[in-house]
């Protein structure tokens, strides 16, 4: 069963230099695959770190159905139903894929016993199953961010949050990771945060734009694309809409 939507009340973030990256934003991700496009410092990055409860807003509240991100009583039962997939997926030195993937079940509270138990069914889910026994260190780009969906799987998320998630891939990676996607959807809800707008319809139902620290689109993908105007190319559309939607480098 699908987690009840991904909801951000009246956030507003900033870091120390007092500028505000995010500014009493309103925002429901539902569920299935939703892509968050945005250029560099709209917020993207913040926006899917609260999602995670790494950060916490400085007013305002992240929850997923009643469970509150920032409040102690609900943080935790919050972490097991939301993973999360950093940019930087660091390989734990000198233990196997199969072990890291435990590893973070057992970060996530499952006991050791039930964590090692999942990791194996989360790599079969992945694809990983055949690498287990290898070094994690050992794994190419694009099997260390399977290997991090796995971490996020591990422990049942019902929604799991990736940024950037293709950044330095391949065309082959890219391809493999976005059919991964796909095959996973069914059970699992995933928000991507990218600046790649190429096959947005064959991978995502919904499209949130955020600019300078504001939602300034969300809907279903195929009105995202209709906004580029029927006269425009499909292998332009996304890019086309994209940009009648953004300001400009923030």
């Amino acid at each position: 069963m699908f987690a009840l939507p991904l909801r951000y009340t009246d956030c507003t973030f900033g870091y120390r230099s007092g500028v505000r990256v995010l500014d009493r934003l309103f925002l429901e991700l539902p569920e299935g695959c939703t892509v968050v496009l945005g250029p560099n410092g709209a917020g993207k990055s913040t926006l899917l770190s609260l999602g995670a409860s790494l950060l916490a807003p400085k007013r305002g509240r992240v929850a997923l159905g009643e469970l509150d991100s920032s409040r102690r009583r609900t943080r935790g039962e919050y972490r097991r139903r939301v993973g999360w997939l950093p940019q930087q997926i660091r390989p734990v030195p000198g233990i196997t894929v199969r072990e890291q993937a435990a590893y973070a079940g057992w970060l996530k509270g499952l006991s050791k016993a039930e964590a090692w138990r999942r990791s194996a069914q989360a790599l079969e889910r992945v694809r990983l199953s055949d690498l287990a026994d290898r070094r994690s260190h050992e794994l190419s780009g694009g099997q260390t961010r399977r290997l991090g969906i796995a971490q996020a799987l591990v422990h049942d998320a019902e929604v799991v949050l990736l940024d950037e998630p293709t950044a330095g891939l391949d065309p082959v990676q890219r391809g493999v990771f976005r059919d991964l996607l796909g095959e996973l959807a069914d059970h699992v809800s995933f928000v991507v945060s990218t600046h790649q707008t190429e096959d947005l319809l064959d991978v995502y139902q919904t499209v949130v734009v955020l600019d300078r620290g504001q939602a300034t689109y969300r809907g279903a993908t195929e009105d995202f694309l209709s906004l580029a105007g029927a006269d425009v190319p499909a292998e332009r559309k996304a890019e086309t809409a994209y940009r009648g939607l953004v300001r400009g480098e923030a």
